[in-house]
């Protein structure tokens, strides 16, 4: 018997924005916090190629990671967001980070939000996108749980080498994905994937790298090890400041730092501290805890350390904050 034809959520041309992508990345590996203390180290840290993975690339930590769980329609607390997830560099590694866009257009939200991510800057400044913007875009959802995306090939125009168009379809299946889960559009307790169609077609060859033949599910090597996801990069708080994100590393355990930023420039740390991953050792977990700062500019910082090169920080995320 024929599978149920694919019931149309959205088919448009996607509204002119004025925004041009921005391609900056930076978060590379940094030394023990001595060090940053007594050297200083500019908020964001080095640039790196967002075309090109770094020649060391590996993802020990997130290979311990056997799934990527859905959002949910209650993710966000802010009515008039969509999910969008991002690249960014991490010591020598890409991984996915997701932020909440304004949806200012009230398009379909998979639309919207895969429009955003094409043409949008993210919120933090390390992270970044190689996609370009589409002249027509448009998606659907089947009853099988399959969201069917149809995109111009405009969209692929970037220079990218294997890694990064890997990541940046996956980044693609992310943000559906999680746009139509907090949308209630899809069914949560079933799998979930997306066919992207180019022009209407498929088998076309993203970025010219990576063969789009087949629905596609999340893949769970690509999210990053270490991910705060409250506050928003440029929050300006009010003391306690509450931080909370998710994380693996293979003690279970995270290190933080809370450094003074005075002229574009991290400093001084002001505060410390250790933080536990609530699903233990090597599993993706939540982590959460609180600061009282005083006012002021800052750069926070969550890493973890290996035991065998506790020198190294690694799968630092950072954000830029203001406390009032």
């Amino acid at each position: 018997m024929p599978s149920p034809a694919p019931q149309p959520v959205a088919q448009l041309a996607v509204p002119r924005r004025t925004g041009r992508v921005r391609a900056v990345a930076a978060v590379a590996s940094i030394a023990l916090s001595v060090a940053l203390a007594a050297t200083g180290c500019t908020v964001g840290g080095p640039q790196h190629s967002d075309g090109t993975m770094p020649s060391s690339a590996a993802t020990a930590d997130t290979a311990r990671v056997s799934s990527a769980p859905l959002e949910t329609t209650t993710t966000s607390s802010t009515s008039n967001t969509i999910p969008v997830y991002w690249l960014g560099h991490s010591g020598s590694d890409v991984f996915l980070y997701r932020e909440f866009m304004t949806d200012n257009v009230k398009d379909d939200p998979i639309v919207a939000a895969l429009e955003t991510m094409m043409s949008m800057r993210p919120l933090d400044p390390d992270y970044f996108t190689v996609w370009k913007k589409p002249s027509r875009l448009g998606a659907s959802i089947s009853a099988q749980n399959v969201i069917t995306v149809d995109i111009s090939s405009d969209a692929f125009s970037s220079n990218v080498d294997q890694g990064i168009a890997e990541r940046s379809v996956d980044q693609l299946v992310y943000t559906a994905t999680a746009a139509a889960a907090m949308a209630g559009l899809i069914d949560p307790t079933q799998s979930v994937q997306v066919s992207i169609l180019v022009d209407g077609h498929t088998g076309y060859s993203a970025f010219g790298k990576v063969d789009l033949d087949r629905p596609l599910a999340r893949d769970p090597r690509y999210i990053a090890p270490i991910w705060i996801i409250d506050p928003a990069n440029g929050a300006s708080l009010k003391a306690p400041v509450k931080v909370s994100g998710q994380a693996v590393s293979i003690t279970g355990t995270l290190q933080w730092q809370l450094l003074a930023v005075a002229n574009g420039t991290a400093g001084r740390i002001v505060s410390s501290g250790t933080v536990t991953i609530g699903g233990g050792a090597n599993q993706l977990g939540a982590f959460s805890f609180s600061l009282m700062p005083a006012p002021g500019s800052y750069e926070l910082r969550v890493f973890t350390v290996d035991p065998s090169a506790p020198t190294i920080s690694a799968g630092v995320d950072s954000k830029a904050i203001t406390v009032n």
